[in-house]
């Protein structure tokens, strides 16, 4: 089994690229393919011990789902079959996507729901990410004066998201046990 579980929710298919390009980067050994959450078991989730958990942010700071207007279930709709998962040892790093010209004030919002969702049970969350480069007015994915995870702006700065990218996942890394 793959050490690391890869799992997005996504509306226009942005995030499943994300994670796509995650998954180039690493073999199967080391990390499974990249599962919508709306494809998977709370059992297949809950196996992981890192997991890497990407999400976009929809309209006003909305998770993914139903009532986001999304076509299929998301996030919104998973969480609540994963509530019981005990999150204890495992680790978490979250990247999030979000347009922070057209919706400035609640950049990648989202990101800080699934945060808490898996710190309150039990995780340790790595990645944060630090705002230097960015232009938004708020968000409420920040703690400590930085992103929670990854923010990716794909619709303003996707010339960055391949730099952006190997930088976290360097970042985080030695809390997966990857090799740099």
């Amino acid at each position: 089994m793959a050490k690391i579980g890869l799992f997005f929710g996504s509306n226009t298919g942005k995030t499943r690229k994300v994670s796509k390009m995650i998954k180039k980067r690493f073999d199967d050994e080391l990390m499974a393919d990249p599962l919508n959450v709306n494809r998977t078991s709370p059992e297949d989730f809950a196996r992981y011990q890192y997991l890497i958990l990407g999400l976009p942010t929809l309209g006003e700071g909305l998770l993914p789902g139903l009532s986001a207007d999304c076509e299929a279930e998301s996030w919104e709709e998973f969480l609540p079959k994963i509530a019981d998962v005990d999150f204890t040892g495992k680790t978490v790093a979250i990247f999030g996507l979000g347009d922070q010209v057209g919706y400035a004030a609640e950049f990648v919002d989202a990101m800080i729901q699934l945060y808490d969702f898996v710190v309150e049970r039990g995780a340790k969350v790595v990645g944060a990410w630090p705002t230097d480069g960015y232009e938004f007015e708020h968000s409420e994915s920040l703690v400590d004066g930085k992103f929670v995870g990854l923010a990716l702006d794909l619709d303003n700065q996707s010339n960055l998201t391949e730099e952006r990218l190997n930088a976290w996942l360097n970042q985080i890394a030695p809390d997966f046990g990857l090799p740099l």
